[in-house]
């Protein structure tokens, strides 16, 4: 759900150093190039999404150069919108009329449980997993085993307004939510803008990925280390005071309640709002001066922290899985390495963030967008992914629903967590 809408426009951002030395094997090597798919003809028929960082031209370029290195394999392309992907996965995987399918990085636990995609552990030992960030790493495993590739990757950063920050006496952006807290106030005092910080806090899966950031970074976290549900962690209780607080204060823009990311950035560009968390897309529409206010005084950071935790962000990657009922598995693989290698997601840097470390110092990737590709050097070192269980859609229904009642003022944050924790728990029984 974040790549879907962090990734829906161009965004500029990484790149690579440190030699390829350190860099997945196959995809050092590019794959199409030493795939062994020599031989018999082979078809490949492969599921992505419209505007999912990489445009419908990109991946059909990746695509011809792809079968031009292997002449026997030929791929056929489908595009849909986010909404219709895990419904044509979970129609056609048992036949098989999807080899190659993208995914959101929450669909692993549940696709893995249910036998739709698969296990590609063991392929993986070709792949240097050391040189992808760990965040992107944990989107595909599950109990010990991975279920595909990290390809697409996307997090939330910190917005603000550079000016804004200027006329209140600030020179440089929080570094912890206390900062931001106080930073905040002192911008509402002096009238520079009447609600300082924009959320997407609508009834909705945007809300989730704002609270994960939140309990995260206050030293939460929703399931525990032993894979429990834990949504009533002192962490998590924080996070959501902190919210219910900053609206009660005047902080936050009331409406955040109604908003999804396109709202807040449509507040933050129109210079209503001196602070908001989005998806990297936000950066360049800031930057448009035909779809924004604001133009140079748009700020990225990394994610404030607390005397818990340096910083925390949500993860927005959508990875590439083989489907169960794939009949050629291993051309899908080969496919797959290929798309995620490192000289074709140096080459597309452009418009999606890599999935390898040593491409964040590379000149060439470095120069589509330094002030984004440093920030987000950063901050993809604290990835975190929203809870990895297989009943994750079930308890995203439920939390949105007792948050928004905590937001509200309908119910105590305390009875909100609880209310979330045993079904939670009951979810957890009944996997």
């Amino acid at each position: 759900m974040g790549a879907l809408v962090a990734l829906t426009a161009t965004i500029a951002l990484v790149g690579m150093a440190c030699g390829n030395g350190g860099t997945a094997k196959a995809a050092a090597q590019t794959p199409a190039a030493k795939s062994g798919n020599a031989g018999a003809p082979v078809e490949l028929n492969a599921l992505f999404m419209k505007q999912a960082g990489y445009s419908e031209e990109d991946i059909t370029a990746m695509t011809a150069e792809y079968t031009k290195a292997n002449p026997n394999v030929k791929v056929n392309l489908t595009f849909v919108a986010y909404e219709e992907l895990e419904p044509k996965i979970l129609a056609s995987y048992s036949s098989g009329g999807y080899d190659v399918v993208l995914g959101d990085c929450i669909w692993p636990p549940k696709f893995s449980q249910a036998g739709v995609v698969l296990d590609v552990t063991s392929r993986m030992s070709s792949v240097n997993t050391q040189d992808i960030f760990k965040g992107a790493m944990d989107s595909v495993a599950y109990q010990g085993k991975y279920y595909g590739m990290p390809w697409l990757n996307d997090c939330k950063y910190l917005f603000y307004n550079k000016a804004m920050l200027q006329k209140a006496g600030f020179s440089a952006p929080p570094a912890t939510w206390d900062e931001l807290e106080t930073m905040a106030k002192a911008i509402k005092a002096k009238g520079i803008v009447k609600y300082p910080i924009a959320w997407s806090w609508s009834q909705a899966e945007a809300l989730i990925c704002d609270y994960t950031v939140l309990s995260e970074a206050f030293g939460g976290g929703m399931i525990s280390a032993d894979g429990k549900p834990a949504l009533t962690a002192e962490g998590n209780q924080k996070a959501l005071d902190f919210m219910v607080r900053s609206l009660k204060e005047g902080l936050t823009n009331p409406k955040s309640t109604e908003m999804l990311e396109d709202d807040v950035l449509n507040t933050f560009v129109a210079g209503n709002a001196a602070f908001g968390l989005n998806w990297t897309y936000m950066y360049a529409a800031a930057k448009d001066p035909s779809k924004s206010k604001i133009g140079d005084a748009v700020g990225i950071a990394p994610i404030p922290g607390s005397a818990a935790v340096k910083s925390a962000t949500v993860n927005g990657g959508m990875p590439l899985m083989i489907t169960s009922g794939s009949k050629n598995p291993d051309a899908a693989w080969n496919y797959i390495l290929y798309l995620s290698s490192v000289d074709v997601q140096k080459k597309y840097a452009k418009n999606a963030l890599p999935i390898w470390k040593s491409l964040f110092d590379d000149p060439a990737v470095v120069a589509t967008n330094p002030e984004v590709v440093q920030v987000s050097k950063i901050q993809y070192d604290y990835i975190k992914n929203r809870p990895q269980v297989p009943y994750y859609g079930e308890l995203s229904t439920e939390l949105q629903k007792d948050i928004q009642s905590a937001l509200l003022g309908k119910m105590s944050s305390k009875d909100a967590l609880a209310t979330a924790q045993k079904l939670a728990v009951s979810l957890a029984e009944k996997k």
